[in-house]
């Protein structure tokens, strides 16, 4: 016996599927005697012979799982189906239940597919503004389906743009809608879409604003948004800048957020930022430079600087002028540090300077900020700073500039009369004398002159020691 042709249109045709599924049923013709074509042409069975067979009915399941792989590609897929209605309708209902077989099995791949490729249009169309004669907005959208999937698509867009004129074009088909009425017809081109529009500028700068680098994930997101859909994306064109970028970004939003945490919790915030484990001094001076104040009023951080492995001098906070000015020992008593240097035969270049507090505290009087002390634990609290600093810095020498300083290094309350001189701060070779500070406020000039000659000798010991250092150094290893 020959094989019983049936020819339906391109596409998923599941009306002529179902007119010529009801003849051969009614003609009692076995699937393996059905040969399943496609072509642009009619099917071979006349519209009087296939309303005139009697209609059969399905389990609700099996002729959704029909509907939705007759819009796949696969070239067997109108054999497929109709082996599954010829089973049901012979006696197993229920095979749908028997996941193990195998045309359930391949048919349940078909959907499945299908689902994916409806998710797809759904989340990756993209519409643009076209200028119509008579005034009306009107959208257009150009995708590229994996499957015959136009007309399975079209209520969900019906209902989501129910407001709007739209069109959207696809190789395989196009659908029309003026607010009243669905049209499905034939492919399109993307040539009848315009080239960009301002709605598309503001959706890609909506992307952009809403990109999220601390969940970027490259390989999911190719898998997600496959690059085939791209060229078709107006967002795409910027996601090659957003992922280069997306290490900065999340560094800066760990910036702000420890910044907030600060604010509401200083001593929770020090230790998220020690938990951040930087691995450079430029990784530690972005974390400084985003915290938030642990001393109310200061308007930045005021970070150490200086060359690496130098001496180190440590002083107490930020004055007036280096929390304006953004750098350390720049007022009056950092000038007198430089000349005390200069006169004590180091090189000011060639010194590291930073606080044991990297903001200024103040109390406004008037228009003038005076001066605080900071309290001990304000100290703590930047304690882990300046120690992971210095192991950055690496000096050959730290010099603690006053008791503050001397606090901060050694972790307890120091009298500069009783420790002045020569120490040992935890792995780095020390010296702890007056801060400069402390010269300018002295009233008699007597003793002054007296302090500052003690100062200047403490600088050519400190100069004597940090030339010893690398000897020492080196002879060790």
């Amino acid at each position: 016996m020959q094989p019983v042709q049936v020819i339906l249109h391109e596409g998923a045709d599941v009306q002529g599927f179902r007119r010529a599924a009801r003849s051969l049923i009614a003609r009692r013709i076995a699937p393996p005697d059905v040969s399943w074509t496609c072509a642009q042409m009619p099917e071979l069975f006349a519209n009087d012979e296939a309303e005139a067979a009697r209609p059969f009915t399905l389990p609700r399941a099996v002729a959704e799982l029909i509907d939705q792989a007759l819009c796949h590609r696969d070239p067997d897929r109108y054999s497929l189906a109709y082996t599954l209605i010829w089973r049901v309708l012979h006696g197993e209902r229920a095979v749908l239940e028997v996941q193990s077989d195998p045309l359930v099995h391949r048919l349940e791949v078909l959907r499945k597919a299908i689902g994916r490729d409806l998710h797809k249009m759904h989340a990756f169309l993209r519409f643009r503004q076209l200028a119509r004669a008579d005034g009306q907005e009107q959208f257009i959208a150009w995708f590229e389906p994996d499957h015959y999937i136009v007309e399975a698509t079209a209520g969900f867009f019906v209902d989501r743009f129910r407001g709007l004129i739209w069109s959207i074009f696809t190789p395989v088909g196009s659908l029309h809608w003026d607010r009243e009425n669905l049209i499905i017809g034939p492919p399109g081109s993307k040539a009848d879409l315009p080239e960009s529009d301002s709605f598309e500028a503001g959706w890609t700068q909506y992307y952009e604003s809403t990109f999220n680098p601390a969940r970027l994930n490259p390989d999911l997101m190719r898998k997600e948004m496959p690059m085939k859909y791209w060229r078709n994306l107006p967002e795409a064109k910027s996601i090659a800048r957003l992922i280069e970028a997306a290490p900065a970004r999340v560094e800066e939003m760990i910036q702000q957020e420890m910044a907030v945490s600060a604010k509401r919790n200083p001593e929770k915030a020090v230790a998220e930022m020690a938990n951040q484990n930087p691995q450079s001094l430029e990784a530690l001076n972005r974390i400084i430079a985003a915290a938030e104040p642990l001393v109310p009023g200061a308007t930045r951080a005021v970070l150490g600087e200086g060359p690496i492995g130098a001496i180190a001098f440590v002083g107490e906070q930020p004055g007036d002028q280096e929390d304006l000015q953004g750098r350390p020992f720049i007022g009056p008593a950092g000038q007198l540090l430089d000349a005390a240097l200069e006169k004590s035969g180091i090189d000011r270049r060639r010194v590291y300077v930073t606080n044991a507090v990297k903001h200024f505290k103040f109390e406004q009087r008037g228009k003038r900020r005076i001066h605080q002390k900071p309290t001990a634990g304000e100290v703590k609290h930047y304690r882990w700073w300046l120690m992971k600093e210095l192991t950055f810095v690496k000096p050959r020498l730290v010099v603690a500039l006053g008791a503050t300083a001397a606090l901060a290094l050694t972790g307890k309350a120091v009298s500069i009369a009783q420790a002045r001189g020569r120490t040992q701060f935890e792995d780095f070779p020390g010296f702890i004398t007056v801060h400069p500070s402390y010269l300018l406020r002295l009233p008699d000039e007597a003793a002054k002159r007296a302090a500052y000659t003690a100062f200047l000798a403490d600088l050519k010991q400190i100069a004597r020691l940090a030339q010893a250092e690398p000897a020492k150094a080196a002879a060790a290893e």
